[in-house]
């Protein structure tokens, strides 16, 4: 690349015009539609995403900005460069930075030691149009300390061994401000090969600098804040199945024969931290051989949610192995909630399992009703009356009886999980199941997606043949 010439040489008119003006044309289109995405991107300031998203649509822009100026320059040549003796400038009205202000260019004589910087190159640097300019010994007292020895390194290759200059170093113009600038340049060789001169294109990258800066912090506090909540959705988990029965899959029961239960249940976390909330269930074989089957929501999310459940199963354990009927035991959960420091609400399914008669009484509380398969097809159980446990003292609560059959399927679930119509919809699939833990991995296949926006659990019961 030769040293700069004036406007008037012929090599500084610029070859194919009509494809330079197409490429231009093409450049700020692109530059206008992504403006209008900018714009659509502007929301919350302190979310890191938004943040993470303006920050790229600025690099975008600052990018755009600069093809857009170096066409304009192969397009137009380069700017002229001014005579030695400068008269002083007038001021000038305040203006906005034009983008060609960000590219200028010098040369130095090393046989006259004499010093042309283009009228650009004087603003970037902050330094009066009407004093000389820097010779090369005298450049790098601009230079901040720390990027000196770089500044030294690129001149002294490029002046021994004629090396091409590319890198970048730091300036502190007059007024304080530091500003970011990109040198490229190259020796000027005589016949002999030894170097007479050195030429230079000096841009200013502070802004896209910034800007790049800008979108590497953004996307760090993105990535960490995603590391805590993926740390902190871990935990919530671990925590809230912490609570539930130490069983996983099918539990075993002590009453073995042909009116036992094959149990089986699961726990399905939501998506996000925020939405591990208070889903529960619960399988107990009692002392008297019948068997306690239950599920239930709690309102809210958080540790303080998961608390209160495992308060409220231990309570449900306790009373069940006392002999508690379930509408009784749903009148005692209920004074126990509205009785609790941090009033909470509720709904739950409680079922108690008599294998001598396949009775199944149970009550509900606001909740989804038991789905009964039987013979390849499935239907609700009529619910018993039952309001939300925590809505009023002193609620009193039905119950009711359903005699099951011998590969009966009965499944609990929360409302999280999915509409009823679709569960019943499983039923051919169901009855093809062997067991319980089969019937439940249908269901979560079905509806487990790893998308979901709040917690669920299920819970089947089949009465063996």
């Amino acid at each position: 690349m030769p040293p700069p010439v004036s406007a008037d040489h012929p090599a500084a008119q610029p070859p194919g015009r009509g494809s330079v003006d197409a490429l231009i044309t093409q450049t700020r289109r692109l530059k206008g539609d992504m403006d209008a995405v900018r714009q659509d991107t502007r929301g919350d300031t302190a979310d890191p995403q938004d943040r993470w998203q303006r920050a790229l649509c600025d690099l975008a822009l600052h990018q755009l900005d600069d093809l857009d100026t170096h066409l304009a320059q192969l397009r137009d040549g380069p700017p002229p460069v001014p005579a030695a003796e400068r008269p002083p400038a007038a001021p000038a009205a305040p203006r906005r930075e034009s983008l060609l202000s960000r590219v200028g260019s010098a040369e130095w004589n090393l046989l006259t030691d004499e010093a042309v910087w283009s009228e650009e190159l004087y603003g970037i640097l902050g330094r009066d149009p009407a004093a000389p300019p820097l010779t090369l010994d005298e450049l790098p007292a601009l230079v901040l300390d720390e990027d000196r020895p770089k500044l030294t390194s690129m001149v002294t290759d490029c002046l021994v061994d004629a090396r091409p200059i590319d890198g970048e170093f730091r300036v502190v113009r007059p007024d304080g401000e530091h500003r970011t600038v990109h040198m490229m340049g190259e020796p000027v060789l005589d016949a002999e090969g030894g170097t007479t001169s050195m030429w230079a294109v000096l841009r200013d990258v502070s802004t896209l600098r910034r800007s790049q800066r800008a979108v590497r912090e953004s996307g760090d506090s993105l990535q960490r804040q995603r590391h805590l909540a993926q740390t902190e959705h871990r935990l919530a988990v671990e925590f809230q199945e912490a609570v539930l029965p130490p069983w996983r899959g099918s539990p075993r029961l002590r009453q073995q024969g042909p009116r036992s239960l094959d149990l089986a249940a699961h726990y399905l976390p939501a998506a996000t931290t925020s939405q591990i909330g208070g889903d529960w269930y619960d399988a107990l074989e009692l002392a008297d051989g019948q068997t306690l089957l239950g599920v239930g929501d709690l309102t809210g999310h958080g540790p303080a949610v998961t608390s209160t459940t495992a308060m409220l199963l231990g309570a449900l354990r306790g009373m069940a192995m006392a002999g508690t009927r379930p509408a009784q035991l749903m009148s005692w959960l209920n004074e126990l909630l509205d009785a609790t420091d941090r009033p909470a609400l509720g709904s739950a399914v409680c079922c108690r399992y008599l294998p001598e008669t396949r009775t199944l009484m149970w009550a509900q509380a606001g909740h989804p009703v038991p789905l009964l398969f039987r013979d390849g097809t499935g239907r609700r159980l009529d619910a018993p009356e039952g309001v939300l446990l925590g809505a009023t003292a002193r609620a009193a609560y039905g119950q009711a009886e359903e005699t099951l059959e011998e590969g009966d399927l009965l499944l609990l679930h929360t409302d999280g999980l999915a509409p009823a119509d679709r569960l019943l919809g499983l039923a051919p699939r169901l009855d093809r199941a062997r067991t319980a833990q089969d019937c439940v991995r249908t269901v979560v296949q079905e509806c487990g997606g790893s998308e979901r926006a709040d917690d669920a659990c299920v819970l089947v019961a089949r009465v063996t043949r």
